[in-house]
């Protein structure tokens, strides 16, 4: 199944800490069923890339703390396709050791790198742009990442405005912007040359690893060998180490129905609503004029909620919040202070 030549790498190491409190420490959310559809983040991953590429070629990044959490959701994985990280050190470092270990298996290996929690509902126009980017990998040496049409001027995604330069249907990127306040994201939408950076990255293994040697090579000599030494990398992700400074990156123009689901909000937008905009996620609920929210709690429990509108409301083992759901950025202010003032049984 899938070209030979075809290989993944799913990461799935991050913490989440914007889902918290349903998303811990011990159990972070790509290990989480978040839709009750009986398959986790991590599993919808894996079962998506599959489909277009050879299983003994799918690689999962992840820290050791969920090696174990990994191979029980994924029983098909053999523990050499793990790239266990000892110390967590963003993107970067487990992108370049697993691109090493696949260039030592197969040279002429294209590779697509995905996270574990994006959300994509047009599933043949996915499979279709992805096997069209790694066909162009294979015969170009340019950095592939995947651009997503803006449907609204949102500020916690990167964008990418694309150049006139071209090469078949791939353009340019002449730059990266970063989560940009919402006068410039309102500007973005309306101009047509920016696109939302999905994180979804295609290149061969040739090109991501000259890359590595031209703009990171002090992380080279710890990733490529047999036994990487994460702790002396830095902590860096791949767009700023990378993606950012090469001079070969091009977008690929996509639409298969994708959302980052990195933070609540994102969660919010991407699932049905009831007819007062309330978003209920596996939960018994009794609604009395509320509108706008957010409600994720266990099952085992019922929540009867009065005159709440723009809301979040999750629970999870032993925490319970409450808050703006458009304050994003208050949950990780939330998550640090309860570590400091009660320890890190609430993280």
């Amino acid at each position: 199944m899938g070209n030979s030549n075809y290989y993944c790498i799913i990461m799935a190491g991050g913490m989440g800490r914007r889902f918290w409190p349903y998303s811990r420490k011990s159990l972070p959310k790509q290990f989480i069923d978040f839709f009750g559809s009986g398959q986790t983040l991590l599993q919808q991953t894996y079962e998506r890339y599959r489909r277009i590429i050879p299983p003994e070629n799918i690689f999962i990044t992840t820290h050791c703390s969920y090696k174990e959490l990994v191979m029980e959701q994924l029983p098909e994985i053999r523990e050499e396709q793990l790239v266990i990280e000892e110390e967590q050190r963003n993107t970067a470092p487990a992108i370049a050791y697993a691109s090493h270990i696949i260039q030592k298996i197969n040279p002429n290996a294209c590779t697509v790198v995905a996270p574990s929690d994006h959300l994509i509902l047009k599933t043949e126009n996915f499979e279709r742009a992805i096997l069209h980017g790694l066909e162009f990998a294979s015969k170009s040496d340019k950095l592939i990442t995947i651009g997503i049409k803006p449907t609204r001027p949102e500020t916690g995604y990167g964008y990418i405005q694309i150049d006139e330069e071209r090469e078949e249907d791939f353009y340019k990127v002449k730059t990266f912007i970063e989560k940009p306040a919402l006068e410039f994201a309102e500007i973005f939408v309306q101009s047509n040359e920016f696109y939302w950076n999905s994180g979804i990255f295609i290149w061969h293994v040739n090109t991501i690893l000259k890359a590595f040697h031209d703009m990171m090579s002090e992380v080279c000599p710890h990733v490529e060998c047999d036994t990487p030494d994460f702790s002396a990398c830095p902590n860096i992700s791949i767009d700023y180490s990378i993606m950012e400074k090469a001079d070969n990156v091009y977008v690929q123009l996509c639409d298969f129905g994708w959302a980052d689901l990195g933070t609540w909000e994102a969660l919010y937008d991407a699932s049905s609503k009831d007819s007062n905009q309330n978003v209920i996620i596996n939960s018994n609920t009794l609604l009395y004029n509320c509108k706008n929210n957010i409600i994720m709690l266990p099952e085992d429990k019922l929540a009867v909620i009065q005159d709440l509108e723009g809301y979040l409301i999750a629970a999870r083992g032993n925490a319970l919040l409450i808050c703006k759901k458009d304050d994003q950025n208050a949950i990780r202010k939330f998550v640090n202070d309860a570590e400091m003032k009660f320890g890190e049984k609430y993280s």
